[in-house]
Protein backbone atom coordinates (compact mmCIF):
# COMPACT_ATOMS: atom_id res chain seq x y z
CA UNK A 1 0.00 0.00 0.00
CA UNK A 2 1.00 3.57 -0.88
CA UNK A 3 0.43 6.04 1.87
CA UNK A 4 0.11 9.59 0.27
CA UNK A 5 -0.52 12.54 2.40
CA UNK A 6 -1.87 15.49 0.19
CA UNK A 7 -1.58 19.47 1.60
CA UNK A 8 -1.81 22.79 -0.55
CA UNK A 9 1.55 24.85 0.42
CA UNK A 10 -0.42 27.74 -2.01
CA UNK A 11 -3.82 27.90 -2.49
CA UNK A 12 -7.02 26.10 -1.25
CA UNK A 13 -8.72 22.93 -3.06
CA UNK A 14 -12.25 22.94 -2.51
CA UNK A 15 -14.24 19.72 -1.19
CA UNK A 16 -15.63 18.98 -4.39
CA UNK A 17 -12.14 18.18 -5.71
CA UNK A 18 -10.95 16.44 -2.71
CA UNK A 19 -14.13 14.10 -2.35
CA UNK A 20 -14.13 13.60 -6.63
CA UNK A 21 -10.53 12.85 -6.41
CA UNK A 22 -10.84 10.64 -3.20
CA UNK A 23 -13.78 8.68 -4.65
CA UNK A 24 -11.37 8.03 -7.83
CA UNK A 25 -8.63 6.68 -5.85
CA UNK A 26 -10.81 4.09 -4.13
CA UNK A 27 -12.51 2.67 -7.01
CA UNK A 28 -9.85 2.57 -9.42
CA UNK A 29 -6.47 2.58 -7.18
CA UNK A 30 -6.79 0.49 -4.49
CA UNK A 31 -3.25 0.30 -3.96
CA UNK A 32 -3.18 3.87 -3.20
CA UNK A 33 -4.24 5.35 0.29
CA UNK A 34 -4.82 9.19 -0.17
CA UNK A 35 -4.91 11.25 3.25
CA UNK A 36 -6.24 15.24 2.59
CA UNK A 37 -4.66 17.03 5.55
CA UNK A 38 -7.58 19.67 6.56
CA UNK A 39 -5.09 22.43 5.92
CA UNK A 40 -6.05 21.56 2.04
CA UNK A 41 -9.43 23.88 2.91
CA UNK A 42 -8.29 26.15 4.83
CA UNK A 43 -8.23 29.71 3.60
CA UNK A 44 -6.79 33.67 4.45
CA UNK A 45 -7.09 35.83 1.76
CA UNK A 46 -5.14 34.18 -1.27
CA UNK A 47 -3.58 31.13 0.25
CA UNK A 48 -4.72 28.23 2.07
CA UNK A 49 -4.30 29.17 5.34
CA UNK A 50 -1.17 31.80 6.63
CA UNK A 51 2.42 30.80 5.92
CA UNK A 52 2.74 28.97 9.46
CA UNK A 53 -0.22 26.63 8.79
CA UNK A 54 0.96 25.98 5.45
CA UNK A 55 4.42 25.59 6.61
CA UNK A 56 3.25 23.24 9.66
CA UNK A 57 1.09 21.08 7.41
CA UNK A 58 3.65 21.09 4.69
CA UNK A 59 6.10 19.31 7.22
CA UNK A 60 3.56 17.07 9.10
CA UNK A 61 2.94 15.59 5.78
CA UNK A 62 7.02 15.39 4.81
CA UNK A 63 8.64 14.53 8.15
CA UNK A 64 5.89 11.22 8.86
CA UNK A 65 7.36 8.51 8.24
CA UNK A 66 4.19 6.52 7.53
CA UNK A 67 3.52 8.30 4.20
CA UNK A 68 5.33 7.02 1.22
CA UNK A 69 4.66 10.65 -0.84
CA UNK A 70 3.42 14.11 -0.94
CA UNK A 71 1.16 15.41 -3.47
CA UNK A 72 0.29 19.07 -3.66
CA UNK A 73 -3.01 19.88 -3.66
CA UNK A 74 -2.52 22.64 -6.77
CA UNK A 75 -0.97 25.90 -7.32
CA UNK A 76 -1.70 29.56 -7.61
CA UNK A 77 1.01 30.91 -5.56
CA UNK A 78 2.47 30.87 -2.03
CA UNK A 79 4.89 27.38 -1.56
CA UNK A 80 7.98 30.28 -1.96
CA UNK A 81 6.87 31.96 0.98
CA UNK A 82 7.43 29.10 2.81
CA UNK A 83 9.98 26.63 0.80
CA UNK A 84 12.72 27.50 2.76
CA UNK A 85 11.39 26.88 6.38
CA UNK A 86 10.11 24.09 5.10
CA UNK A 87 13.34 22.56 3.62
CA UNK A 88 15.24 23.45 6.48
CA UNK A 89 12.93 21.71 8.77
CA UNK A 90 12.52 18.23 6.86
CA UNK A 91 13.99 15.39 8.79
CA UNK A 92 15.33 11.92 7.42
CA UNK A 93 11.76 10.66 6.81
CA UNK A 94 10.79 13.32 4.16
CA UNK A 95 14.65 12.04 2.48
CA UNK A 96 12.67 8.89 1.44
CA UNK A 97 9.61 10.04 -0.14
CA UNK A 98 8.51 11.50 -3.78
CA UNK A 99 6.83 15.05 -3.95
CA UNK A 100 4.49 15.49 -6.66
CA UNK A 101 2.93 18.82 -8.38
CA UNK A 102 4.01 21.46 -11.04
CA UNK A 103 3.28 25.40 -11.32
CA UNK A 104 3.99 27.42 -8.60
CA UNK A 105 4.43 24.14 -6.18
CA UNK A 106 8.03 24.46 -8.67
CA UNK A 107 9.25 26.48 -5.97
CA UNK A 108 8.83 23.32 -3.82
CA UNK A 109 10.23 20.98 -6.54
CA UNK A 110 13.64 23.06 -6.89
CA UNK A 111 14.41 23.65 -3.62
CA UNK A 112 14.08 19.55 -2.59
CA UNK A 113 16.44 19.13 -5.64
CA UNK A 114 19.02 21.52 -4.78
CA UNK A 115 18.80 20.26 -1.24
CA UNK A 116 18.63 16.40 -1.92
CA UNK A 117 15.46 15.74 -0.43
CA UNK A 118 13.61 12.69 -1.57
CA UNK A 119 12.06 12.36 -5.18
CA UNK A 120 10.54 15.91 -6.60
CA UNK A 121 8.33 14.77 -9.55
CA UNK A 122 6.22 17.39 -11.90
CA UNK A 123 3.34 15.82 -12.14
CA UNK A 124 -0.53 16.58 -12.27
CA UNK A 125 -2.59 17.62 -8.68
CA UNK A 126 -5.68 16.62 -7.62
CA UNK A 127 -6.90 20.46 -8.73
CA UNK A 128 -6.67 19.28 -11.87
CA UNK A 129 -9.73 17.30 -11.58
CA UNK A 130 -11.70 20.28 -12.08
CA UNK A 131 -10.16 20.94 -15.71
CA UNK A 132 -12.00 19.71 -19.12
CA UNK A 133 -10.95 15.78 -18.87
CA UNK A 134 -9.48 15.97 -15.22
CA UNK A 135 -9.94 12.66 -14.34
CA UNK A 136 -7.32 11.65 -17.15
CA UNK A 137 -4.71 13.51 -15.71
CA UNK A 138 -5.27 12.68 -11.51
CA UNK A 139 -5.68 8.84 -12.88
CA UNK A 140 -2.20 9.56 -14.56
CA UNK A 141 -0.76 10.96 -11.04
CA UNK A 142 -2.41 7.68 -9.49
CA UNK A 143 -0.88 5.39 -11.78
CA UNK A 144 2.62 6.08 -11.62
CA UNK A 145 2.22 6.39 -7.34
CA UNK A 146 1.04 2.73 -7.93
CA UNK A 147 4.23 1.65 -10.15
CA UNK A 148 2.70 2.53 -13.63
CA UNK A 149 5.20 4.18 -16.02
CA UNK A 150 3.52 4.63 -18.81
CA UNK A 151 2.52 8.69 -17.65
CA UNK A 152 5.79 9.99 -18.12
CA UNK A 153 6.87 12.25 -21.07
CA UNK A 154 8.01 10.44 -23.76
CA UNK A 155 11.20 12.11 -24.70
CA UNK A 156 12.49 10.94 -21.29
CA UNK A 157 16.26 9.64 -21.66
CA UNK A 158 19.41 9.02 -20.10
CA UNK A 159 19.89 12.60 -19.39
CA UNK A 160 18.91 14.40 -16.51
CA UNK A 161 15.79 16.28 -16.78
CA UNK A 162 13.50 18.59 -14.89
CA UNK A 163 9.89 20.16 -15.60
CA UNK A 164 8.98 24.04 -14.09
CA UNK A 165 6.43 26.44 -14.78
CA UNK A 166 8.36 29.29 -16.72
CA UNK A 167 7.23 32.01 -14.50
CA UNK A 168 7.95 30.10 -11.39
CA UNK A 169 11.79 28.63 -12.75
CA UNK A 170 12.33 32.86 -13.50
CA UNK A 171 11.71 33.29 -9.41
CA UNK A 172 13.51 30.58 -8.41
CA UNK A 173 16.71 32.02 -10.60
CA UNK A 174 19.07 33.81 -8.32
CA UNK A 175 17.53 32.89 -4.73
CA UNK A 176 18.68 29.78 -2.45
CA UNK A 177 16.34 27.44 -4.19
CA UNK A 178 17.37 27.23 -7.32
CA UNK A 179 19.31 23.96 -7.98
CA UNK A 180 22.64 23.28 -10.44
CA UNK A 181 20.89 22.47 -13.47
CA UNK A 182 24.33 21.62 -15.83
CA UNK A 183 24.14 18.34 -17.58
CA UNK A 184 20.21 18.59 -17.57
CA UNK A 185 16.96 18.91 -19.75
CA UNK A 186 15.05 21.54 -18.72
CA UNK A 187 11.45 21.46 -19.90
CA UNK A 188 9.54 24.82 -19.72
CA UNK A 189 5.61 25.49 -19.87
CA UNK A 190 3.62 28.65 -19.57
CA UNK A 191 -0.06 29.75 -19.14
CA UNK A 192 -1.99 33.31 -18.75
CA UNK A 193 0.83 35.25 -19.79
CA UNK A 194 1.14 37.54 -23.14
CA UNK A 195 4.18 36.94 -25.34
CA UNK A 196 6.12 39.78 -24.78
CA UNK A 197 6.10 38.30 -20.63
CA UNK A 198 7.12 35.07 -22.11
CA UNK A 199 9.90 36.74 -24.03
CA UNK A 200 10.91 38.63 -21.03
CA UNK A 201 10.70 35.62 -18.45
CA UNK A 202 12.80 33.82 -21.61
CA UNK A 203 15.49 36.68 -21.14
CA UNK A 204 15.74 36.33 -17.36
CA UNK A 205 16.01 32.57 -17.44
CA UNK A 206 18.28 31.45 -20.10
CA UNK A 207 20.78 33.89 -18.67
CA UNK A 208 20.28 31.26 -15.60
CA UNK A 209 21.31 28.22 -17.85
CA UNK A 210 24.90 27.60 -18.36
CA UNK A 211 25.38 24.15 -19.53
CA UNK A 212 22.56 23.27 -19.76
CA UNK A 213 22.00 20.16 -22.55
CA UNK A 214 18.99 22.09 -24.15
CA UNK A 215 15.77 23.46 -23.56
CA UNK A 216 12.32 21.84 -24.60
CA UNK A 217 9.04 23.60 -24.48
CA UNK A 218 5.87 22.61 -23.23
CA UNK A 219 2.46 24.11 -23.87
CA UNK A 220 2.31 28.11 -23.31
CA UNK A 221 -1.68 28.46 -23.36
CA UNK A 222 -4.40 30.52 -22.66
CA UNK A 223 -2.31 33.67 -24.23
CA UNK A 224 -4.10 37.05 -23.17
CA UNK A 225 -4.84 39.63 -26.16
CA UNK A 226 -2.41 41.80 -26.55
CA UNK A 227 -3.26 45.94 -27.85
CA UNK A 228 -0.66 44.72 -30.66
CA UNK A 229 0.70 41.66 -32.31
CA UNK A 230 4.01 40.54 -30.41
CA UNK A 231 5.32 39.19 -33.43
CA UNK A 232 7.14 35.38 -32.47
CA UNK A 233 5.05 32.53 -31.27
CA UNK A 234 6.05 31.26 -28.18
CA UNK A 235 8.16 28.42 -29.66
CA UNK A 236 10.25 31.18 -31.85
CA UNK A 237 10.52 33.29 -28.85
CA UNK A 238 12.03 30.17 -26.78
CA UNK A 239 14.39 29.63 -29.93
CA UNK A 240 15.40 33.16 -29.71
CA UNK A 241 16.64 32.84 -26.62
CA UNK A 242 18.14 29.89 -26.78
CA UNK A 243 20.33 31.08 -29.72
CA UNK A 244 21.46 34.34 -27.68
CA UNK A 245 22.78 31.57 -24.72
CA UNK A 246 24.31 28.94 -27.06
CA UNK A 247 21.46 26.56 -25.72
CA UNK A 248 20.05 23.82 -27.47
CA UNK A 249 16.47 24.04 -28.42
CA UNK A 250 15.24 20.14 -28.24
CA UNK A 251 11.61 20.54 -29.49
CA UNK A 252 8.36 20.14 -27.80
CA UNK A 253 7.32 18.60 -24.57
CA UNK A 254 4.45 17.24 -23.46
CA UNK A 255 3.85 19.40 -20.30
CA UNK A 256 0.90 22.46 -19.37
CA UNK A 257 -1.21 23.40 -17.68
CA UNK A 258 -4.09 21.14 -19.45
CA UNK A 259 -5.38 17.59 -18.41
CA UNK A 260 -2.72 16.23 -20.58
CA UNK A 261 0.31 17.40 -18.70
CA UNK A 262 2.82 14.27 -18.69
CA UNK A 263 4.75 13.02 -15.86
CA UNK A 264 8.75 14.17 -15.22
CA UNK A 265 10.93 13.18 -12.48
CA UNK A 266 13.65 15.42 -11.11
CA UNK A 267 16.75 14.11 -12.22
CA UNK A 268 17.12 10.72 -14.33
CA UNK A 269 14.37 7.71 -14.36
CA UNK A 270 15.56 4.57 -12.70
CA UNK A 271 12.41 2.71 -11.70
CA UNK A 272 9.10 2.99 -9.83
CA UNK A 273 8.59 6.69 -8.49
CA UNK A 274 12.42 8.00 -9.77
CA UNK A 275 13.88 5.73 -6.72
Amino acid sequence: MIRVAVCAPSTPLKAESIARVGDLALAEFPGVELHFHPQCEASEGHFAGSDELRLSALLECANDPLFDAVWFARGGYGAGRIAEAALAAMNHAATQKAYLGYSDAGYLLAGLYRAGIGRPVHAPMPMDMARDGGEAAVRRALAFLSGDMSGLEASLDHRPTVAFNLTTLAMVCGTPLMPGLAGHVVMLEEVSEHLYAVDRLCFHVSAHLGGIVGIRLGRVSDVPENDREFGSDAEQIARYWCERHAIPYLGSADIGHDAANRIVPFGVVRSVMGQ
